[in-house]
């Protein structure tokens, strides 16, 4: 499954990028998520619940960052798995100047793998834009609520 968003964000590309170098806002806003825990520099174990179709469940995983090019772009690594299945990804995450804030882009690429891919194989795609674009919604909000 390959994944293609950009998010606005009414901010300068040093706060955005310093907003996701942040594991603590990071956790807070992931969806599902209890929280990140650093096990290795740029590098998370996490916990979360997650729902497609009728398929409830509880995966554990790792996200690692890499290629950091501060504060322009870097290299998401995402995996995880759970009772009902696996997932393993990457994405580039790109920040240019918008005006007077910053655009995010994202580039993703997923393999769903086990119960969870063969019942909810056409939600996937649905579920993992709703969960982005929750979460760089929530960034957002966070961002505004701290320069006020």
């Amino acid at each position: 499954m390959e994944l293609n968003a950009s998010y606005s964000f009414d901010a300068t590309i040093e706060q955005v990028w310093n907003l996701l170098m942040d594991p603590e806002a990071v956790g807070k806003c992931l969806p599902g998520s209890r929280g990140l825990r650093e096990i290795a520099p740029d590098r998370y174990e996490v916990e979360l619940g997650l729902t497609v179709a009728a398929i409830a469940g509880n995966f554990k995983g790792t996200v690692s960052i890499a290629e950091k090019n501060a504060p322009h772009s870097y290299k998401l690594g995402v995996e995880g798995s759970g009772r009902h299945g696996m997932v393993q990804g990457s994405a580039l995450i790109s920040l240019e100047p918008a005006g007077s804030g910053t655009e995010v882009r994202v580039a993703a690429q997923a393999h769903v793998g086990g119960l969870i891919a063969r019942v909810g194989q056409r939600l996937l795609e649905g579920v993992a834009r709703t969960t982005m674009d929750r979460f760089y919604g929530c960034l957002a909000n966070s961002l505004s609520r701290r320069s006020v």
